[in-house]
């Protein structure tokens, strides 16, 4: 389960399993405010989870492959307003309304019609997105893009084949270029690029007491991407742009809650991090801002998760009839993105009015943990209003 947030409905019964660890680091503009780590990173060997351990935050990855995306956006060699077709090299279109030009826009505030109806984590090696687009089942032809909004995951691997297309860079190493060792992290896509060091702290995700990813044992997974059908790695058949979804652009950022809470002190500082100007003003606000709310009939909000949308950001809470999206049960406004995948719920979390932001994830959960009082699971509440206690009153 991929998508950031799926409340439980019928067959989805939800599983009361404690978490098996739980980290959170509370920040402002100027640095770290406090932090706290409780439980195990990797039950085999019961090493003691800490706020530096990596681990595969899903959806989040969506909110840092968009600000490398701002950035070429910047350079001018993307726009988000374009029909992406010419840049992809092939035509991208819904069938249903083939005349109806899809934009960068579109993906990044999943309006662009595009649906998870096929496999889109495991387009493998081999493979191209443009031939995974022909099936009818990636489209919605009940909306056309441009103002219907249902996370998609899908969008990001025809984002990523965007990317290296007009960058003629590999998209793992092209987010580390470009986001990552920028803002000097030791994070990376599929364990692609991370030190050493890091990966002998990988965080073990666990669900319904199996690991079900990054069960490591201190070395890089023999395969950095989606092997190939036969189950070979050779990467070497890499072609930029035929397949963005080999580094998993949706939610394969292996990053720790302290190094996701420098991804929030850029943003709170208008695109700036420790004197390196990453991104520019201009272009965080436009990251934060709607690009969709919701009308009452506008769009799929995951019984009340999904209420307003940026590029690759939610805004909550909303006061919208049928929105549930106040996690921490205060009222306050936040922007960032919640994920959900393989037992783990994160999120990252930022008050622009007050300058200061959180960041946290919790592991081991099942795949349908018991709602709490919003449309977010009750053991990723909690650790959001653990965090947000860290603040000083």
């Amino acid at each position: 389960m991929l998508l950031a947030g799926c409340a439980a409905g019928p067959g989805n019964r939800p599983s009361d399993v404690a978490p098996l660890a739980q980290v959170g680091v509370a920040f402002d503009r100027g640095g770290e405010v406090g932090s706290f780590a409780q439980g195990v990173a990797d039950p085999k060997s019961g090493r003691a989870i800490t706020p530096d351990d990596p681990a595969r935050v899903a959806s989040i990855t969506k909110l840092a492959v968009a600000v490398g995306v701002m950035r070429l956006v910047e350079q001018g060699r993307l726009d988000l307003d374009e029909d992406v077709s010419g840049k992809l090299g092939w035509r991208l279109r819904n069938p249903a309304f083939a005349d109806r030009p899809i934009s960068l826009r579109m993906l990044l505030s999943h309006t662009s019609s595009v649906r998870d109806g096929i496999d889109y984590w495991a387009i493998p090696l081999g493979a191209t997105i443009e031939g995974a687009m022909i099936d009818p089942k990636a489209w919605d032809d009940g909306h056309s893009p441009g103002g219907y909004f249902t996370y998609s995951n899908l969008n990001f691997p025809i984002i990523a084949s965007l990317v290296e297309r007009v960058t003629g860079e590999r998209f793992d190493r092209w987010m580390r270029a470009q986001v990552l060792e920028p803002m000097k992290l030791d994070a990376c896509m599929n364990w692609a690029g991370c030190s050493s060091s890091a990966i002998a702290r990988a965080v073990v995700l666990m669900q319904d007491g199996k690991a079900v990813r990054d069960d490591l044992g201190g070395k890089p997974p023999q395969c950095l991407a989606v092997p190939a059908k036969d189950g070979s790695c050779d990467l070497t058949r890499w072609r930029a742009g035929e397949n963005g979804a080999l580094f998993s652009p949706q939610g394969g950022l292996r990053i720790s809650a302290r190094g996701l809470a420098r991804i929030g002190r850029m943003l709170l500082n208008g695109g700036t991090i420790d004197g390196v100007q990453i991104l520019s003003p201009q272009s965080v606000e436009t990251l934060l801002e709607p690009a969709w709310r919701f009308d009452g009939s506008n769009g799929q909000t995951d019984d009340g998760f999904y209420c307003s949308y940026g590029l690759a950001t939610q805004q909550i809470p909303n006061t919208v009839r049928g929105c549930n999206d106040d996690p921490a049960g205060d009222g306050i406004a936040r922007v960032g993105h919640a994920g959900d995948a393989y037992g783990l719920r994160s999120g990252l979390w930022i008050d622009p009015a007050r300058g200061t932001g959180v960041a946290y994830f919790v592991t081991g959960l099942a795949e349908f943990p018991p709602l709490g009082r919003s449309a977010y699971r009750a053991a990723e509440e909690a650790a959001l209003v653990r965090t947000l206690g860290l603040f000083p009153n």
